[in-house]
């Protein structure tokens, strides 16, 4: 099965202490709660200097998508990262309280939450072409700059699609020389 989605299409959520807004991308199970879910994708526009709500028991994975960067510090001191470039992931635990700072103006955040022992993810950069499909795990793209295409399928930057496991590969090509693309496999782990 795939499912594709453009981020100008998802409605924002205010985050409860006004500092910007969230537009889930994709969630599993569909339709999943914080308190639920194995894995969710997201993009956040932070406006403000302010906290990152802590998630006990999740994995996360950051990428500036636009604006100039936040510095993120974890209030244990087990971090300290100036997100900067944009389609640089960074990984960090939910358990850890963060305080994020503004570098200059806001930032739109692409953001990757795994449950720890449920999912596991990998972030990948993708500037040449690459197979977009596997046969074992979710695959979440996103064209980030410039337009993606192959295989009869395209992606114009902000687009996306969500990709199910067994969904035969499409190769993906970048059609301008700066295009970046976001490449998310999504791994839920065996039951226990």
């Amino acid at each position: 099965m795939t499912r594709r989605f453009a981020l100008a299409e998802i409605a924002a959520t205010p985050w409860k202490n006004g500092g910007g807004t969230t537009r889930e991308i994709a969630v599993w199970p569909p339709g999943a709660g914080m308190d639920a879910f194995a894995w969710r994708v997201s993009v956040a526009d932070i406006a403000t200097d302010g906290p990152f709500s802590a998630f006990p028991g999740i994995d996360r994975q950051i990428v500036l998508l636009d604006g100039a960067g936040v510095h993120l510090q974890a209030h244990d001191d087990s971090f300290c990262h100036k997100l900067l470039k944009v389609g640089e992931p960074f990984a960090f635990s939910g358990d850890t309280a963060v305080h994020a700072t503004l570098v200059d103006g806001a930032t739109r955040d692409f953001n990757v939450m795994t449950r720890r022992g449920v999912c596991r993810a990998e972030v990948r950069p993708m500037r040449e072409p690459f197979d977009a499909g596997s046969d074992e795990a979710t695959v979440l793209l996103l064209a980030v700059r410039g337009a993606w295409q192959g295989d009869g399928a395209r992606l114009a930057e902000g687009e996306g699609v969500v990709l199910e496991a067994g969904v035969p590969a499409v190769t993906l090509r970048p059609a301008d020389p700066d295009a970046l693309c976001l490449r998310v496999t999504l791994n839920l782990e065996p039951e226990r």
